[in-house]
Order: C-alpha cells, then sequence, then structure tokens
C-alpha cells in the first residue's frame, strides 16, 4: 500500500478504517465523514487467543513474554480488519503482514488525535500504549494477503434487529434537513414519536426509538451545481438510500464494549427499501460510540427543538 509522507496524512491513502459514508451524520462540521453513498461491507470474529507466539522481531523478549492480546481488543479490530488482518471489504485496508512499528505509530496517531478519523479515533482512544503494541505485533506477525479474499462478518454484529419502518411517512416526523455541497445530496431526517417526546422533555431516547434518514441526490443546474430550494434546501432528485437507527431492549448484548452504543442498532436500506446486507454494523457502532452523552445521535438538539 502506498502511503504518503505524514505531513500529508489527511490526504494519503489510509492504512487503517476510514469512514465508509452512509449518511446519517447531520451537521456540516462532519460532511468529510460521510460523503458519497457506499455500499458497506464486512466482519470477523476472533477467539480468546494467547498472540505469544505472534510477536514481531522488533520486539524485546521481555515483551514477548507479556505479547497477550486481549480477546476485546481484538475482536473489535477484527470486526472490520479481520482476525488474521485480512479485511472485510475493499475499502477497509488489509494489516496482515504490514511492519509493527508501522502499525503502532498509526495506531498511537489515532489515539491522540493526530491523525484524523471518526471511526478509528473513537476505538483507537480506548486502547493503552501496550495495547497498541501487542496487537501491532500480531497483525505485523500475520501472514499477507497475496488475492482478493475478504474475511467474513462477526457474528456478534453482522445482524442488526432494526427493520424498515414502512409507514414511517405516516407516522414519523421530518425534524431535521440537512444539505451535502461536497456530495450533491440532501438529507431528510425523521423519527418516530417515541423518540421526539423523549427528546423534547430532555430524556434518554428509550427503546421503541426509531431515527430514519432519508438520502437524495439533489438536482443539479446547467452548470452541474445543486439546485437550491425557496427553503434554502437542495432539491431532491433521486432517493438512494435509507440509513436507520433503532434502540430495543438487550439490543446490544453481546457485543465488544468497545464499539456497543447502549442498546442501539443501526442498519442500511436500499431506495427499495431492502437491507443491503453487505452494510457493516461495526463502523457504525464505532462512528456514534462517542455521542454517549447525545444518545448515540448526532442530531440530539435538532430532536430537541423539533415540532410534531
Amino acid at each position: 500500500m502506498i502511503l504518503m509522507k505524514r505531513a500529508n496524512v489527511s490526504r494519503r491513502v489510509s492504512l487503517f478504517l476510514e469512514p465508509a459514508s452512509y449518511g446519517c451524520t447531520p451537521s456540516p462540521s462532519t460532511f468529510n465523514h460521510y460523503g458519497k453513498v457506499l455500499n458497506m461491507v464486512k466482519l470477523t470474529c476472533i477467539p480468546a487467543i494467547v498472540f505469544v507466539a505472534l510477536s514481531s522481531p522488533q520486539l524485546a523478549a521481555s515483551d514477548l513474554e507479556k505479547n497477550t492480546v486481549k480477546s476485546k481488543q481484538a475482536t473489535v479490530c477484527a470486526a472490520c480488519h479481520g482476525a488474521n488482518g485480512v479485511s472485510v471489504a475493499n475499502h477497509i485496508p488489509n494489516l496482515a503482514g504490514q511492519r509493527a512499528a508501522y502499525l503502532n505509530d498509526q495506531l498511537l496517531a489515532f489515539n491522540d488525535g493526530s491523525r484524523k478519523s471518526e471511526i478509528m479515533n473513537p476505538i483507537a482512544s480506548q486502547l493503552s500504549p501496550e495495547e497498541i503494541k501487542n496487537l501491532s505485533a500480531y497483525f505485523a506477525a500475520q501472514t499477507a494477503s497475496s488475492g482478493d479474499g475478504k474475511s467474513a462478518f462477526l457474528p456478534t454484529i453482522a445482524k442488526s434487529r432494526v427493520e424498515f419502518p414502512a409507514d414511517y411517512k405516516r407516522t414519523f416526523s421530518r425534524y431535521h434537513v440537512l444539505n451535502m455541497p461536497e456530495d450533491s445530496q440532501v438529507k431528510h431526517y425523521y423519527a418516530n414519536d417515541v423518540a421526539l417526546r423523549a427528546a423534547a422533555a430532555g430524556k434518554s431516547l428509550p427503546d421503541g426509538s426509531i431515527l430514519l434518514v432519508e438520502i437524495y441526490s439533489a438536482k443539479l443546474d446547467g452548470n452541474g451545481k445543486p439546485l437550491t430550494g425557496t427553503d434554502g434546501y437542495f432539491v431532491p432528485d433521486r432517493l438512494l438510500s435509507f440509513p436507520v437507527s433503532g434502540r430495543g431492549p438487550s439490543w446490544g448484548e453481546g457485543f465488544p464494549e468497545m464499539l456497543r452504543n447502549g442498546d442501539w442498532n443501526y442498519a442500511l436500506f436500499g431506495a427499495d427499501k431492502q437491507l443491503r446486507s453487505n452494510a457493516n454494523q461495526a463502523e457504525c457502532l464505532a462512528c456514534h460510540k462517542p455521542k454517549v452523552a447525545s444518545n448515540y445521535a448526532f442530531t440530539s438538539s435538532e430532536l430537541k427543538t423539533a415540532r410534531n
């Protein structure tokens, strides 16, 4: 994989997971996280394994004795990069066979925020320096993939309990609209009454809450620029997809704690309202993880001021 110098970190080809965009972010400050609508894929699991024999030659002997990667950290990495460092999707790089020192440096950069990624930062920030070293040594010791093979989805995360709310146009309320100039898209945000009532009362969103986003391509003028309506928002053209999030009793059980968003689950549906089975819920969980104080939602402020 070709990488640019660190000075151009924001423009280089990423070694670690960069966000696959599916459009649930609500504010202009997060445009870069949800640009193009991609088909997301992934996942695989890893058991509780002691990786003493899989250490990097760059580690000292004393480090080899304690080079144990805990299952909770390894599983989180495996959810996107694969248990053996072979990723679950084309847009996620393989880690197998990369230099341990390089992997260590990148994880440390994600950990301290000097390298930006809306998915990697929340995960790496939960790792200690020693955990980072051990994970780096483990993935460096794996055999690099020579083909296009991909890892399987992590069974505990692969299945989302979110179903498409077929009657949302009648029973939900639209509470927010967001222009996405970089992608010539416009997003319409909907919530059911359960979520809206709780948000208006300043309470946590309870079980039964559902949030849905309609993602449209914007109509373009003769110069290829999005047309803006009298309301200031892009005029919607073609419906692209529906990101949907929902919360239910114990829906988060079995998820790695480093990824778990309480009892929230996420799913992506196509314009035909059919589930995109190649969408990786792990990416959604990682991205929303830092929003614990706002019900794991990026639009909590808009929800609070919404009018039914």
